[in-house]
């Protein structure tokens, strides 16, 4: 079987989705925005407990954990299946190996597209996104046993800490990878984008790269979820697309939270330039 699968990976609440959108409205050259709820056609994400029944031949239990785990394997043997050169796979799991199950083979990535985002900022998407209050989420973030549970569609999700996630895909690896700041993608879309592209290893073309960083704006990510929902919306959270800015913590993340936050993760926040 190839190495095919390119991992789109972040923390939550850190430009994954917005990524996966923008890829699929440039690969397709599509003339009209991509529909937001099409987006798990183009990059499927590796917690879908549809997919795990699969390979179970049956529905699972989501909140056995040592199941699903066992099971991973064939999922993700499913999706290189197909021989393709290229299969997008969307993950929030760190890169470890819970009960010795690597989550991230390298048997079957081909590369890697790393989202980071200032876990300031990301704290208030988090907290807004799971519906809890920024205290738990500053909590959350910063607990090694940080995890998303399993729901009656996903199975769980190793997190970790912001800190650990990020060191563990930065971590030496066979394969390539792209780290890609947020706030960069926001200050200059056509720089960075164009960088994810050439990972990928398509051709750029500018014209076609204006044209998917545009309908993959948030502006027209908003349109579309007030107008027809968002499949991928928790229940808890109204809205998932929110304003996509940077910065919004100096005003709207209690100082207390920030400097915690700082205090625990300050080392790789400067090292990715989110301390100044």
């Amino acid at each position: 079987m190839k190495r095919s699968i390119i991992w789109l990976a972040s923390y939550p609440k850190s430009g994954n989705t917005w990524t996966r959108l923008f890829l699929a409205n440039y690969l397709m050259n599509a003339q009209e925005p991509v529909p937001i709820n099409q987006a798990h056609r183009f990059a499927v994400g590796d917690a879908v407990v549809k997919m795990y029944n699969r390979v179970a031949g049956r529905e699972i239990d989501p909140t056995d954990l040592s199941l699903c785990l066992r099971l991973r394997e064939g999922v993700l043997r499913g999706i290189v299946a197909n021989n393709a050169d290229v299969n997008f796979v969307k993950t929030h799991n760190a890169r470890v190996a819970p009960e010795r199950i690597d989550l991230i083979p390298d048997r079957y990535t081909r590369s890697a597209i790393y989202i980071i985002r200032n876990p300031l900022d990301m704290v208030l998407s988090y907290a807004r996104h799971y519906g809890i209050t920024q205290e738990d989420a500053a909590q959350k973030i910063c607990h090694p046993d940080n995890g998303n549970l399993p729901t009656e569609t996903s199975v769980a999700q190793y997190l970790s800490t912001w800190d650990l996630h990020v060191k563990s895909w930065m971590a030496y690896a066979p394969w390539k990878r792209l780290i890609v700041r947020y706030e960069d993608l926001l200050d200059n879309p056509e720089t960075h984008f164009a960088k994810v592209l050439d990972l990928v290893g398509v051709p750029v073309d500018k014209t076609r790269l204006q044209r998917a960083i545009r309908f993959s704006s948030f502006d027209e990510l908003s349109r579309q979820e007030e107008e027809q929902g968002f499949i991928e919306r928790p229940e808890q959270s109204e809205k998932f697309f929110g304003k996509g800015q940077k910065d919004q913590w100096k005003t709207d993340l209690d100082p207390a939270l920030a400097e915690m936050i700082r205090s625990k993760m300050g080392e790789t926040m400067k090292r990715y330039g989110y301390l100044e």
